[in-house]
């Protein structure tokens, strides 16, 4: 008896606690948290509680009894048990009940007493069941029901929906491609969530009649544009879109017209390079984007993007996954981290077309820049460096360096895939036999990747009281070639317009030939159609080529001697070299010095030859008045009939053979004189300077030292 006395003076929650059942916990009067019981059964608990949570027990099936007396109960989770159905009639005891969360378990269908007697529910969770199928009268009687969850589920068809006070309603990730205006009678619906149902379309009648919707979710769908229910009036009042995953061609921004009143927008996964720079102005009140896993190419064009996002206070979802895909300097950092640097933006010109010439305007064609070559792959390198004389200095970016073309090196090709979207306003990608990645730019575009787009001036207007004549402009020959860049040693061709009017052909023939200079005997070079530009090197300064162009294999008539190229041809003059006056002062100096060599070369050799001359003119004279003396001298003493012999010689007019004196010779051993030796006016011989008998000469055999 005492005990129970004891009980009356007991605090009324340590006498609550004597009611908990084993293994929950009881935080107050209202609320019993049951978790991780493993029991298949649902445990029995004080008749006051308002809020039961019963996840993951285990708990396999259910039954009226399991809620007698609950009267009070408000919220009931029975989440991530084992249930496979929900016997009908299951909570007809619970009229107050407003929360019921039935998600995670492995329902497979909803019927028609399901949820029979809930009169007061406010929200139903079955997401994440198995569910395949509900029956057409399974909602109700559930008037009160403003939140209903379905997703994550089996479904192929939806029942009628007759939920008048439905706020949310989320049927994600089922398999329902067409949704009907039939299908959702929600006049209130603020929250409609279509992620994943295989949509390839959204109806504009259904979306009309949605006149409170703040929230869309279309993502993950077949979507290959922006739905046209996106321009309903009725989504004035949107807050939040979403976008994303979807295969959308392109985004526009009169499809966004109607969502001025847009603060969240999800366009995550829809393989984005950039964004216009307009785009977001349709969108005074954004507050937060999300531009994840798109392939954006981090060029001028997106420059200004990490700067709005800073100075519109716009907070940028995912930011880890937001990061740049080209070009390779860039490739994998995050996009709003850049600065505008970052980004490669060429220094900005005005280009004015008709420069005022006295009274008349002469129209120029603007200069555009040409096609630069240099990547969902990873993008090629970039192109290398071209040579000096191959760039233009008005150029604001690298141009390729062009290899050289053998008739050989057009045959083969190996094959590669241009990423799609690589090329921006309407470029057109290709590679060059060296696997280098180029994109042809269209008239007004320009960059490594198209992304330029020039702004042209208008042309100064002349005052009233002058009188302007402006040179009409000729038409454009689609098949013509032109010259882009001329130096003084090549000439840079731009074959676009040959390429495009010829789809088919499979190489160009290039005949050059120089009409300066004496030989013009035609240079051909075979040169791949996949060139649009093409430059020709090792030419002369100060001269003019005259250029043809014809499909490669085209016959060339043989009257013509191959000198007369079919085709289109252009003409271009090579620029003059111009010389500073150290360089003309190295020149003149050069000059003289290659015509001085020659010069003194002569001069050395005459003068050598004079020397030689006089040598031989003094050994010869030297050998004459040896001989003179030596005959004139004769013996030391004359015999008397000697001198008369000499008189009697001169007295009978001898020729000076001196035949007298013959013997007198022989007598002193000097030799016979040759008869070949000319005599010199009948007194001197020639006589050879080595004489056989002079020990000097050491030329007998008796006179040579012996060095044995």
């Amino acid at each position: 008896m005492v005990p129970y006395i004891l009980l009356l003076f007991l605090p009324p929650a340590l006498a609550l606690s004597s009611d908990c059942p084993a293994d929950c916990s009881c935080m107050d009067q209202d609320s019993i948290f049951c978790i991780h019981r493993m029991s298949s059964t649902v445990p029995r608990v004080p008749i006051t509680t308002q809020n039961l949570y019963i996840f993951q027990n285990g708990i396999n099936t259910l039954s009226q009894d399991d809620f007698t007396g609950l009267d009070d109960l408000e919220l009931l989770d029975l989440s991530q048990n084992d249930l496979a159905e929900i016997p009908d009639g299951a909570f007809e005891m619970l009229s107050k009940l407003k929360n019921l969360d039935l998600s995670s378990n492995p329902i497979t269908h909803i019927t028609k007493d399901s949820f029979s007697g809930l009169v007061q529910l406010e929200r139903l969770y079955l997401h994440s069941n198995r569910i395949q199928s509900i029956h057409s009268e399974a909602f109700e009687g559930l008037e009160m029901l403003l939140e209903l969850k379905l997703q994550g589920n089996q479904l192929t068809s939806l029942p009628s929906l007759h939920l008048p006070r439905l706020l949310l309603l989320d049927l994600g990730y089922n398999n329902v491609p067409v949704l009907r205006p039939s299908d959702l009678q929600t006049p209130h619906l603020e929250a409609l969530k279509v992620a994943s149902l295989g949509l390839t379309s959204v109806d504009e009648e259904l979306i009309a009649s949605l006149g409170n919707l703040h929230e869309l979710d279309i993502s993950i769908n077949q979507l290959t544009e922006v739905p046209l229910a996106l321009k309903q009036d009725s989504l004035k009042g949107l807050i939040k879109l979403s976008l994303a995953a979807n295969p959308l061609a392109e985004l526009k921004v009169e499809d966004f017209q109607k969502l001025t009143g847009l603060q969240e927008l999800d366009l995550s996964g829809l393989n984005l390079q950039g964004f216009p720079e307009s785009f977001f102005q349709t969108f005074p009140r954004l507050m937060h984007l999300t531009a994840a896993e798109n392939p954006f190419n981090c060029l001028c064009p997106l420059a200004w993007f990490p700067a709005w996002l800073k100075e519109k206070g716009v907070a940028l979802g995912r930011p880890e996954e937001t990061r740049c895909h080209f070009p390779l300097v860039n490739a994998g950092k995050k996009l709003s981290a850049l600065d505008h640097k970052d980004f490669g933006c060429p220094h900005t010109t005005t280009l004015l077309i008709g420069s005022p010439i006295g009274s008349t305007l002469v129209p120029q064609t603007p200069k555009t820049s040409p096609a630069a070559p240099y990547t969902n792959a990873i993008p090629p390198p970039l192109p290398p460096q071209p040579s000096k004389e191959t760039i233009d200095p008005k150029t604001s970016y690298p141009l390729p360096a062009e290899p050289p073309v053998t008739p050989s090196s057009t045959s083969e090709f190996e094959p590669h895939i241009c990423p799609s979207n690589i090329c921006l306003n309407g470029g057109t990608c290709n590679f060059d036999p060296l696997g280098q990645l180029s994109c042809f730019c269209p008239f007004g575009t320009s960059g490594l990747y198209c992304e330029n787009v020039e702004e042209v001036a208008e042309a100064p207007k002349s005052s009233a009281t002058e009188v302007s004549v402006v040179a009409p402009l000729l038409p454009f020959d689609l098949d013509a070639i032109s010259s882009r860049q001329v130096t003084s040693t090549s000439i840079l061709l731009d074959l676009h317009r040959f390429i495009e009017t010829r789809p088919h052909i499979r190489g160009i023939r290039l005949t050059y030939r120089n009409l300066s200079g004496p030989d013009r005997r035609p240079i051909i070079l075979s040169v791949p159609a996949s060139y649009p530009e093409y430059t020709l090197r090792g030419l002369r300064p100060n001269c003019t080529y005259s250029v043809c162009a014809s499909p490669l294999g085209e016959k060339i008539s043989s009257r013509t001697n191959s000198t007369v190229e079919t085709g289109s041809c252009t003409e271009a003059r090579t620029e003059g070299l111009s010389l500073t006056s150290s360089e003309s002062r190295v020149e003149t100096q050069s000059t003289m010095t290659y015509a001085l060599i020659p010069t003194l070369a002569a001069l050395a050799l005459l003068l050598g030859l004079a020397v030689v001359a006089g040598a031989i003119i003094c050994v010869r004279k030297r050998r004459q008045t040896d001989a003179g003396i030596e005959l004139d001298l004769g013996p030391a003493d004359p015999d008397p009939m000697e001198l008369d012999g000499i008189k009697v010689c001169l007295d009978n007019g001898g020729n000076g053979a001196l035949p007298d004196k013959q013997p007198e010779i022989d007598r002193c051993h000097n030799p016979q004189p040759n008869p070949s030796l000319q005599q010199n006016r009948g007194l001197d011989y020639e006589v050879s300077l080595m004489q056989g008998h002079y020990p000097s000469n050491n030329n007998l055999s008796s006179l040579k030292p012996s060095y044995f």
